[in-house]
């Protein structure tokens, strides 16, 4: 079940976290466009960008980055439990989307004990999600230099 919806992207309270997906060693890619219905991509020279839709969810993706930008009118703490219902995917201990298998979280390099779903999408932070073995090593970004 989506947050909340807003005709254009909400500046009150808008932070980004970072999400990348292993399953059994394999980068899968975050999409872009979850969470904007009717998405217009641009094409950038660092490949297509949403930059519009008929509207845009609290959580929300514009390219295929893994960045999740977090957007509302208010300041809440959403988890990635959350972003997943936007997206329409499964996630929990045993899942993540279409994949099956043991699920572990890291949250800036480490281990998140409990479920995936209770993630909570922090400013400027890298989530990792593995499913099964083996375990990749994180991918970071340096959030100096994105200008977000």
């Amino acid at each position: 079940m989506a947050l909340g919806a807003t005709g254009p992207e909400q500046t009150v309270f808008h932070i980004h976290t970072h999400l990348t997906i292993f399953v059994h060693g394999r980068q899968r890619q975050v999409p872009a466009a979850i969470g904007i219905p009717g998405a217009v991509a641009q094409q950038t020279s660092a490949g297509p960008f949403v930059d519009s839709g008929t509207c845009f969810y609290w959580l929300h993706t514009h390219a295929a980055d893994g960045i999740i930008h977090i957007e509302s009118p208010v300041e809440r703490t959403c988890t990635l439990g959350d972003f997943f219902d936007e997206w329409r995917r499964p996630l929990g201990p045993g899942q993540v989307g279409p994949a099956k298998g043991k699920v572990t979280a890291v949250v800036n390099g480490k281990v998140f004990k409990g479920n995936p779903r209770d993630v909570p999408l922090g400013s400027h932070e890298n989530l990792r999600l593995d499913v099964g073995a083996p375990l990749i090593a994180s991918e970071t970004i340096d959030w100096s230099n994105t200008g977000r």
